[in-house]
């Protein structure tokens, strides 16, 4: 046998550490420890298609990353602070975040890139369409709204409205044109719309519409406007510009089912003439793959026209009515094999992600709840609880016997509160990303439309309860005004005033709600 050369050597050793790394990582996909020394990007660099853009508020991406992982800016002075790992190659220490933006609230301002190359994210500028910021910029996300856990240590996501988004047009190393390339995302698989386009990947530099194949992207949402999988969504999908496929047609491609995990694992990846669509559950298990094949059959994709910006949450576009949460997500260079993809689906499963809910039946934000009412003789059995057929919110009695409809719509997830973090919002426990708030001073459920007003809208001060039973809950922006039900509706409502829910009669016992364990 003919020795070969030292430098042949070294690259068949290198080689077999890459398949040794990942079949490593796949045979053990709860190894936490494996998990605290090694990051997504250190796999994908194991096997030569490494990134070029990490992006996460939950955790350190590689084994030895030790630097920010993002900004918040707080509303109370406009001040800035960086949120970084526990310790390298760990979770986010979210008690920074807490300490620094007590007593007020606070934006994400920046997504900082992990990799050498400085992709960092950043406030998405006025594209095509305009967001709803000053200037036509988008929204920046609100810290507090997508607590969760990594490991057992509490961390945020990117809680995405419509018109918040993030985008960075200057990128370094981003695939153009037809060069290969790989990326995925972790979302939150039971908050989504049809809105145009919660996306995470590769865009027009330009914020336009740039023609077929200019960008590539991974879609996530229910939108039927150009693709769709099996089922009623929501779908894994390309956005290609000008098309959100789930195969090689337009329109539908019944191998991409619908998949709504609480945390998603989102892959797409594209070479010449060849992408693919991959999924799973971000807890556990395997990746499936959803297509593998050539570029569509319609014209302008083969070959692409990438031009190399990163977004998230909207459109190459800047399209802003879609709705997602992000964790964690990466771009790579090159076009990264399926054992690579596979180690690195067996590496988030092993972070440990988990719901930020973290107790039943206490005003403790992430705790699920049920808001008993304390007037008698009428409503004692009474809980509060939105409507089906409409987005009002009302209270109706509640009991053991009660369907799982009523009872999942009296069941609360209590949140720091949206504009003021001392105080408390209210989600739907069965409406992700529904939370109760005050219109013309009628309590309604609504989704958060990233704007500072709702935030308000949906911020309650708990006080002590105003009949002595209880809590009352307090009006952030209206603070003379209470939680309160008249007539069986829901309102923010004063003792005494010109509206008939103002009426003094039973003000006291009808704005005092005993804190009770959830009925779902």
């Amino acid at each position: 046998m003919i020795k070969p050369p030292r430098r042949t050597q070294r690259a068949l050793l290198a080689a077999g550490a890459t398949a040794a790394l990942a079949a490593g990582l796949l045979a053990s996909t709860a190894a936490t420890s494996q998990a605290a020394t090694q990051g997504p990007c250190d796999i994908y660099a194991a096997g030569n298609t490494p990134c070029v853009a990490a992006h996460s508020t939950t955790r350190a991406l590689y084994g030895a990353y030790n630097g920010p992982l993002y900004q918040v800016k707080r509303a109370s002075d406009n001040t800035t602070r960086n949120i970084g790992p526990l310790s390298a190659g760990g979770v986010a220490d979210a008690a920074v975040q807490d300490s620094f933006c007590a007593n007020t609230s606070c934006v994400i301002t920046v997504i900082y890139d992990q990799s050498p190359k400085g992709n960092n994210l950043n406030q998405a500028p006025r594209g095509h369409f305009p967001g709803p910021a000053e200037g036509g910029n988008d929204n920046m996300a609100n810290a507090f709204e997508a607590p969760i856990t990594v490991g057992g240590h509490k961390a945020y996501g990117v809680y995405v409205a419509p018109g918040t988004g993030y985008r960075n047009n200057n990128t370094n190393g981003i695939a153009t044109g037809d060069q290969p390339e790989g990326m995925y995302a972790i979302f939150d698989g039971t908050h989504f719309n049809g809105g145009c386009c919660f996306d995470y990947g590769n865009a027009e530099t330009t914020g336009n519409d740039d023609g077929n194949g200019t960008m590539e992207a991974i879609y996530f949402g229910n939108s039927k406007g150009w693709g769709w999988g099996s089922g009623n969504g929501p779908w894994v999908m390309a956005d290609l510009e000008n098309g959100l496929f789930s195969g090689v047609n337009r329109g539908l491609n019944a191998g991409d089912p619908s998949i709504g995990h609480r945390f998603l694992t989102a892959i797409v990846k594209g070479g010449p003439n060849q992408w693919a669509i991959r999924g799973g559950n971000a807890q556990s298990g395997s990746l499936s793959t959803f297509y593998n094949g050539v570029r569509p059959n319609a014209s302008g994709y083969n070959p692409m026209k990438k031009q190399g910006a990163i977004i998230l949450g909207i459109g190459g576009d800047n399209s802003v009515s879609g709705r997602g949460t992000f964790y964690e997500g990466v771009m790579t260079s090159g076009y990264p094999s399926d054992a690579t993809e596979n180690a690195v689906q067996a590496n988030i499963t092993a972070a440990g992600y988990a719901s930020g809910s973290t107790s039943t039946g206490s005003l403790t934000p992430g705790s699920r709840i049920s808001l008993q009412a304390t007037t008698a003789p009428c409503c004692t059995s009474h809980y509060l609880r939105h409507n089906d057929a409409d987005s009002k919110v009302v209270i109706s009695s509640v009991n053991s016997s009660s369907s799982a409809t009523d009872k999942a719509d009296a069941t609360w997830i209590v949140r720091a509160g949206l504009a003021n973090t001392s105080c408390l919002s209210f989600e739907s426990a069965d409406r992700p990303g529904q939370f109760l708030r005050h219109f013309n001073y009628q309590l309604n459920l609504n989704a958060d439309d990233g704007g500072a007003a709702f935030a308000k809208d949906a911020t309650f001060c708990r006080t002590a309860g105003n009949s002595g039973a209880g809590n009352s809950f307090q009006s952030v922006n209206f603070p003379t005004k209470y939680l309160r039900h008249y007539n069986f509706t829901a309102y923010i409502a004063s003792n005494g005033g010109s509206n008939t829910w103002d009426s003094t009669t039973s003000w006291a016992q009808d704005t005092s709600w005993l804190t009770a364990s959830p009925w779902s």
